[in-house]
C-alpha cells in the first residue's frame, strides 16, 4: 500500500514541474557527494602534516647560517651536505612514525616495522591489533613523496646553489617548486596516510 501510494505521488511529481520528489536514486548521489567531499577536506587538513612543512621550515631558517648566506667555505659545503642529508633522513623517517592507544588509553609512539611497532619507550607494548601497524607499501610511497618535496625545495633555494656554486635559471626555481609541492599535495590528498605519527593533530580523528 504505502509503495502504490508513493509511485503515484513520483507520478504526479513528474508531471507537475513546479514540484519535486527526491528519490533513492538522488538520496545516494548526494550521500556519495558529501563522502568525497569530507574526504577531500580531511586529506587537505593533513597536509601540513604529511608534508614536511616541519622540516622545510628548519632547513629555510638554518640554511642561511649555515651557507653564510650562499657563500661557503669548504668545510661550510661539508658542513650543508651533511644537514641536507640529515634533513631527508628525517623526512624519511617521520613517515613511518605512528601511535596507538593501549586498552588503558595510554597514548604510545612508535615507529613501523615490518614485524609490527615498536615504541620508542623501550617497553614491550603492543597495540590491540598488532598487524594493522606493519610497515606497508602505501608507507614507501609516502616517504617517497615527502622526501622528494623536500629535495626539490632544498634544490632550488638560493644559497644552497651559491653554496656549490650551481647556476640554475631563476624561471626554473620559482616554478619547480611549486609544481612539485601541487603535485604531491593532490596524491597525498588522493592517496591519504592513515600513520598517526609525530606532530599529528588528534582533533582530525
Amino acid at each position: 500500500m504505502e509503495n502504490s501510494i508513493r509511485q503515484d505521488l513520483i507520478e504526479v511529481a513528474k508531471g507537475d514541474s513546479e514540484y519535486y520528489l527526491p528519490n533513492d536514486t538522488d538520496a545516494d548521489d548526494s550521500n556519495q557527494s558529501i563522502y568525497l567531499l569530507n574526504a577531500i577536506l580531511s586529506g587537505t587538513a593533513r597536509l601540513n602534516v604529511l608534508l614536511p612543512a616541519a622540516t622545510i621550515l628548519a632547513f629555510t631558517i638554518l640554511t642561511p647560517i649555515l651557507t653564510n648566506d650562499g657563500q661557503c667555505t669548504a668545510f661550510d659545503r661539508w658542513l650543508v651536505g651533511f644537514f641536507l642529508t640529515l634533513s631527508a633522513a628525517s623526512c624519511i623517517f617521520f613517515s613511518f612514525t605512528d601511535s596507538f592507544h593501549t586498552a588503558t588509553g595510554r597514548l604510545y609512539y612508535g615507529v613501523a616495522t615490518i614485524g609490527g611497532i615498536r615504541t620508542f619507550c623501550g617497553r614491550r607494548v603492543k597495540p590491540c591489533v598488532p598487524s594493522d601497524y606493519r610497515l606497508r607499501w602505501d608507507d614507501l610511497f609516502h616517504a617517497s613523496l615527502s622526501l622528494i618535496a623536500f629535495l626539490t625545495f632544498a634544490a632550488s633555494h638560493g644559497d644552497v646553489l651559491g653554496c656549490y656554486n650551481a647556476v640554475m635559471p631563476r624561471k626554473v626555481t620559482n616554478t619547480v617548486p611549486l609544481v612539485v609541492g601541487f603535485v604531491t599535495s593532490v596524491l597525498f590528498v588522493m592517496f591519504p596516510s592513515r600513520r598517526r605519527g609525530i606532530a599529528y593533530p588528534f582533533l582530525l580523528g
